[in-house]
């Protein structure tokens, strides 16, 4: 490799101390950032490793034999996982989305599921639990996430040609053994099944009516297509604006095809634009955080794998919380700490990107770390 690559497990040192109140007073459900952004959604990395090496994201000549991923005990274990999903709630948190990396690889994961789903929100209503998969491992695994309290998948499929697909995975695995795993999640009752495809020009654009067609003959509303601009997450992905293909011209694509007219978005702070299709096969949705950035609606916080506290997908510093969790903090402390990260929260890169300088040394954290 010519340039040289900090591991990931080496930005812990990256990482602010988190401040505790002297006095936090008790969480009140509703917690808004300085651009009045309530805290609603968390994403929790569960480990940092995938079996894939998609360019995008993990790219073998950055995250070979020779990278060094964090060790066993680093990790937040299910109960501390457990424990501040908790104190998130508190604060207003609804949805939980359980991330990686490959969350799959993360062992008994069912059982993270399952102490998870025992919590409550502030309206003392489950919280809804996701998952963001590769699909590799789907097919087994399901059924016993689903029985274990997991409301709803989402999967990522860049591509239906089985060639394409092993190219941009690069482990040369195929096509159909995620296509097995929508099956299976679908029998399982994780309906609708979110399908995303992160579209790059020139790499996999033409895979754009193919998965679309594929969707509508073969699942229809059942399986909602996600088209996602390619971002500039992390360092080591070379990421070039003549990559990204505007959801405006996916959406003609599509359109000029199939037919579509547009939706109400679901709620406030939903990231994707919604479209159906005209002869009533579902919905897509259309994600354009490089063109049409949706910042100013972000509700949602990051923990990463071994318990850094992100509040940004592009942020490149975090804030420590597995200190506070092994070493004696009540929640009460954890909570007020949180709630004063999230007060003094302002970020918004995507509106900002254009005018966005890296500091020197500066690298944003990966995505398989913290997350998509």
């Amino acid at each position: 490799m010519g340039e040289s690559v900090i591991p990931l497990a080496d930005l812990r040192v990256a990482a602010a101390p988190l401040v505790v109140p002297a006095d936090p007073a008790a969480p009140s459900g509703h917690l808004v950032d300085r651009l009045e952004r309530p805290l609603r959604d968390l994403r929790i990395s569960v480990t940092d490793r995938c079996n894939f090496r998609c360019g995008y994201c993990m790219p073998r000549e950055v995250f070979d034999t020779r990278y060094r991923f964090l060790p066993h005990e680093a990790l937040l274990s299910f109960e501390e996982i457990t424990r501040v999903a908790s104190v998130f709630l508190a604060h207003g948190v609804r949805k939980i989305r359980l991330t990686g990396g490959e969350p799959l690889l993360r062992k008994q994961l069912p059982t993270l599921v399952e102490q998870l789903a025992t919590l409550r929100t502030v309206d003392g209503t489950p919280p809804e639990l996701t998952l963001t998969t590769n699909g590799s491992l789907l097919a087994r695994l399901a059924r016993p996430l689903r029985e274990a309290g997991l409301t709803r998948v989402t999967v990522s499929l860049d591509a239906l040609d089985d060639a394409v697909f092993r190219r941009m995975n690069d482990v040369d695995f195929p096509v159909a053994d995620v296509l097995r795993g929508v099956d299976a999640a679908l029998e399982a009752g994780l309906a609708p099944v979110k399908l995303n495809m992160v579209v790059r020009r020139g790499v996999n654009d033409h895979e754009i009516l193919p998965l679309a067609r594929h969707v509508r003959d073969t699942w229809g509303p059942a399986v909602r297509l996600r088209f996602i601009e390619y971002m500039d997450v992390g360092t080591s992905n070379g990421w070039r604006l003549d990559e990204v293909l505007p959801s405006e011209r996916v959406r003609e694509r599509l359109d000029a095809a199939f037919g579509l007219e547009p939706l109400l978005p679901a709620s406030p702070d939903e990231t994707a634009e919604r479209w159906r299709w005209r002869d009533g096969r579902g919905e897509i949705g259309l994600i354009s955080s490089v063109t049409k950035a949706f910042c100013g609606d972000c509700s949602r916080a990051r923990l990463s794998t071994e318990g850094k506290l992100f509040t940004c997908l592009f942020a490149s510093r975090g804030h420590d919380l597995r200190t506070l969790l092994r070493g004696g903090a009540s929640d009460l402390q954890i909570a007020g700490a949180i709630g004063l990260v999230w007060a003094a929260r302002a970020d918004r890169y995507s509106e900002q990107r254009g005018e966005h300088t890296a500091a020197p040394g500066e690298r944003r954290i990966e995505m398989h770390y913290i997350g998509g």
